[in-house]
Parts: C-alpha cells; structure tokens; sequence
C-alpha cells in the first residue's frame, strides 16, 4: 500500500499553517487578557459550535434546530457568566438544569431530539465553561490553560504528520478511514513532549507531566472520533467551512472538548 505524503508545498496544507497559526494567536492573547476578554472569546467560539453541531445533530424541523443551538448557547452561556461572577457551584447548577430543561423543552417540539438537545449542553456547554473556571481559578490560571491548549494542539499536529507520512493501519475505518494508529502514536508523543516541556516550565515533576500529556492526547483523539461519527451520520465530511485548511469550529475543537472537562476532574482530585 501506498504511503500517503505530507506536502508541504501543498495549498491545502499551508492554508491549515496559517488558519492554525492565527487561531493560536487569538487564542493566546484572549488566554493572557483573561478576565471579561477570555469569558467572551469562549462565548464565541461557543456559538459558532452550536450551530455546527445543529447541523451535524439533524433536525428535521427549523423549530429542532433552534433547540439543538439555543441549548448549549443558553446552558453554557449562563454558566460562563455566573463564572465570570466567581460563582462555580451557580455555574454546575445551570448546566445541570440546562441539560434536563433541554431535553424537556425539545420532547415539546414537533420532530425534536430530547437526548441530542440535552447532549449538546454537556458535549458543548461543560467543556466551554470548563475552560473559563480553569483560567479564573487562582490554582490554575493562564499557564494551565495554554498548557491544556499546546497539548491538544501537539495532539493534532503529530496525528498529522506521522499519520500523513507512515500511513499503515487505519484506527476506525468505520468512522473516520483517514485515522491510523499510527497517526494516534505521532500524537501521543507530540502531546507527551509538551506535556513535559510545558509542566516543566510550570513547575510540575516532568515525568507525570508528560504521561499526563500523553494521556489526555488519547482523550483528544476520542473525542476526534466522535466528531467524525457525527460527521459520518450527517453525511459530511467538514463541520462546516469557517476556518481554511481545518473545516469548521468543531473540527478545531473536537479534542478540547473532550479533553477540557477530563483535565478539570483529574486537577481537581490533584490540587482539591
């Protein structure tokens, strides 16, 4: 079998760099501003995922898919304001009640999910307000956020290359034919250097560090493997066309969102 190769002099491929570099900048700066600016940037990229996953979720009827976006948005929204009011526990309970309002209020609609508009509170909404509590916490705070955010990155960048320049197995032909478990190892170990490098430069033990990076890689990647299942159901192969060279927001973001709230947990047993 043929060897896929990454080119570099590929269109394609330099409009990933340059999308991708742009978004590591807004997302640095919005990440050192913190505050007010990190809460709304979050919003942000929070709503432009929520319409991507109305449209990957497939509602029948215009009034579903104003359910699947007003759920998240409205969930996750609320609990980013009661975060950025230093009110965690109001913020847990929002989306709490969010999740079980969502399901309710979409039972209501002709043709409507109750378990797709609840799933997006928790798929969409946690993770989004998972990131503001992780930069507002005085134990965390900005470096723990970039950390988290060059480790999925690393994560997205090894799967790539090693999976675009060994090829071999594929890791879920059944899901996403492009993946290979080669492409997985490239991340682990992308993820497990800045994992390390990054812990180091915050004062964490470097070992820990790194298998910690290597672990959440794998969390990312599952969570890319849910995003391209949703993908697959809808018949698509982007989330959407927002960002060159990436697809949509989803695509971007599909391993923070699953990495983000498991990060949170295992920090929380750490430092709790």
């Amino acid at each position: 079998m043929a060897r896929a190769r990454v080119r570099l002099g590929d269109p394609a491929f330099g409009a990933r760099v340059a999308s991708g570099l742009v978004l590591a900048t807004i997302a640095a700066v919005a990440v050192l501003l913190g505050g007010v600016w990190f809460a709304a940037a979050v919003a942000v990229v929070l709503a432009l995922a929520a319409r991507e996953w109305a449209d990957l979720a497939g509602p029948a009827t215009a009034g579903a898919r104003t359910v699947l976006i007003a759920a998240p948005l409205a969930g996750g929204g609320a609990a980013i304001l009661a975060l950025a009011a230093g009110s965690t526990g109001t913020a847990l309970a929002i989306l709490c009640l969010a999740t079980v309002l969502a399901g309710g209020i979409a039972a209501l609609v002709p043709a409507g999910s109750p378990n797709r508009a609840a799933a997006g509170v928790l798929y969409l909404g946690l993770p989004c307000a998972g990131l503001v509590w992780l930069r507002q916490d005085p134990r965390f705070g900005a470096g723990v956020v970039c950390w988290l955010l060059v480790v999925v990155a690393a994560t997205d960048t090894g799967a790539y290359l090693v999976g675009r320049l060994i090829g071999g197995a594929k890791l879920a032909p059944r899901i996403s034919p492009g993946k290979t478990w080669a492409g997985l190892a490239g991340g682990v170990g992308g993820a497990a250097t800045a994992g390390g490098v990054g812990g180091a430069l915050l004062g964490w033990p470097v070992p820990p560090a790194a298998l910690l990076g290597g672990f959440l890689a794998v969390v990312a990647q599952s969570g890319d493997l849910f995003e391209s299942w949703l993908k697959r159901r809808a018949g698509v192969k982007d989330s959407g066309t927002l960002l060159p060279g990436h697809g949509g927001i989803l695509d971007r973001i599909d391993g923070l969102l699953l990495a983000t709230p498991v990060l949170s947990m295992i920090l929380l047993a750490w430092r709790g």
